[in-house]
């Protein structure tokens, strides 16, 4: 049986610098307005990646624009994060963050161990795959999590 799609949805990762910013453009991608799509990091002391934006740009999802941010400055900027129905955590750090708030708020938290593409690869073209395959694990599980 499919899921039913979320109302909304945040992606966090480390940083909010390349897997939270590629899964939030993807899952936009493929379902439009129908859900509130937003991502987080753990920090936000970093600027979006190059390479991010340059393996989805080839899939069409624009991130060139993205403003870094973390949780903290989720909270700050007012945005109350039991208003997401289901927050998926990108790594390890992340998973411990958005469990917290389970403590406090009824909202689901599922974990998508997609692993960090940043540190591979000796050359552009070495670089370009592993992020490529990060957003492509991430455009799989978008696309078997969320049914349109």
């Amino acid at each position: 049986m499919a899921e039913t799609l979320p109302s909304s949805v945040l992606f966090c990762c480390d940083h909010n610098s390349i897997r939270s910013p590629m899964a939030e453009g993807i899952l936009k991608q493929h379902v439009g307005t129908r859900v509130f799509v937003q991502s987080a990091g753990v920090k936000g002391d970093m600027d979006i990646d190059g390479f991010t934006i340059a393996v989805c740009r080839e899939i069409g999802v624009e991130l060139s624009r993205h403003r870094v941010r973390s949780f903290d400055d989720l909270l700050e900027w007012g945005d109350d994060l039991d208003s997401y129905e289901l927050i998926v955590a990108l790594s390890p750090a992340a998973q411990r963050r958005a469990l917290e708030y389970t403590l406090h708020y009824a909202l689901d938290v599922e974990y998508w161990p997609i692993m960090d593409p940043s540190g591979f690869g000796d050359d552009r073209e070495a670089k370009m795959a592993k992020f490529r395959q990060a957003r492509d694990q991430l455009s799989e599980r978008i696309r078997a999590r969320f049914p349109v």
